[in-house]
């Protein structure tokens, strides 16, 4: 089949969005072609069968050039894809989903947030099927909706012996922003060392231009708390350099609300991370030991796995991997294509 497949950035060098040039590309061993429209593009090197075509971003043009980009691509290219598949952004299915329905073309959007509004309920109208992987996203209340794997690239996330894992750390890693949480992150990490159990901590991101006054104010927050010795603030880096920051961590911890069901947790999983986190799908699947809904269940969990004895903490990691080898990139793949597949009219 011929796929085309609408994208916020092929790059990466994105902090936050650098691991879809390898969903791009698992893609690819899969579909005879693959078209990409991008919002921004950058470095990457993708198979020979996939071309790339960006509006404009690292140009620096505006909104009314993107527009008449995307336009001009999905009319140009059409006859080049079957199916659409949109990631995240419903924007590009409300411009484009009724010229893809004229044109007999199915769409499918991978949405997965807690949060929603009319404009969701719009594109949902104009999909074929609608992807998440939590059942608490706001797009799993839609008939059309599938529950999808994660999607985790197990050849570059593992447990390599080659990176010296530095016991009790505890790595936060994730977009400055409220809603993933920092906040609870630095608080519980505080309430730890009130109660006197030694850790060192890393908190890995950046954040957009609107929350930088946010991310400062975290760095105060943990000077209130005692924690200027213990806790590590870094600038964000890219997907492609993660694998070795897991690697090098004991403790992973994402406090995100339920329903967008990161990636990271996996990620971390997979490379021999403790995880714990405030999701409640990943309660499901790991259990009460990885579950912190609040503050103060995050502060005893923490507490929990950094007194832990070397055969819980052993019993631990086999779990997470577990749970991570479930959530496959190549099952991700089959999954995308075999559901894109079936509805494509030259397919």
């Amino acid at each position: 089949m011929k796929l085309l497949v609408i994208a916020q950035a092929v790059d990466t060098e994105d902090p936050v969005l650098g691991f879809f040039v390898h969903w791009i590309a698992e893609l690819a061993e899969r579909a005879e072609l693959v078209t990409v429209i991008c919002l921004k593009e950058g470095k990457h090197a993708l198979p020979e069968n996939v071309r790339v075509h960006s509006l404009g971003k690292e140009e620096g043009v505006g909104r009314f050039e993107y527009i008449k980009r995307f336009y001009s691509y999905i009319w140009k290219f059409r006859r080049d894809y079957d199916s659409v598949f949109v990631h995240m952004n419903e924007e590009y299915v409300l411009l484009g989903g009724l010229f893809w329905r004229l044109w007999s073309k199915g769409v499918y959007m991978w949405r997965n947030h807690y949060a929603g509004s009319w404009r969701t309920w719009i594109a949902t109208l104009f999909c074929t099927k609608i992807f998440c992987t939590s059942k608490h996203s706001y797009t799993a209340r839609f008939k059309k909706t599938m529950l999808m794997p994660v999607g985790i690239d197990l050849e570059r996330f593992n447990e390599a012996s080659a990176v010296v894992r530095e016991p009790r750390s505890v790595l936060f890693l994730a977009r400055i922003a409220p809603s993933k949480r920092p906040e609870m992150f630095i608080d519980a990490l505080g309430e730890v060392l009130a109660r006197g159990i030694s850790f060192t901590a890393s908190l890995y991101g950046s954040p957009l231009p609107e929350d930088q006054s946010y991310a400062e104010s975290l760095k105060t927050r943990a000077e209130s708390l005692g924690l200027r010795d213990r806790l590590r603030f870094h600038t964000g880096i890219s997907n492609d350099e993660t694998p070795a920051l897991y690697q090098a961590h004991d403790i992973f911890v994402n406090c995100s609300p339920s329903g967008m069901f990161d990636k990271t947790l996996f990620e971390a999983a997979a490379c021999g991370c403790r995880v714990i986190a405030s999701s409640d799908d990943f309660h499901d699947a790991a259990g009460d030991e990885a579950y912190a809904p609040d503050t103060e269940a995050l502060a005893d969990r923490l507490i929990d796995a950094l007194t832990a004895d070397d055969d819980a903490i052993a019993r631990t990691r086999i779990q997470m991997q577990a749970l991570a080898r479930g959530e496959s990139l190549g099952t991700w793949a089959d999954r995308v294509i075999i559901e894109c597949s079936m509805m494509a009219p030259y397919g």
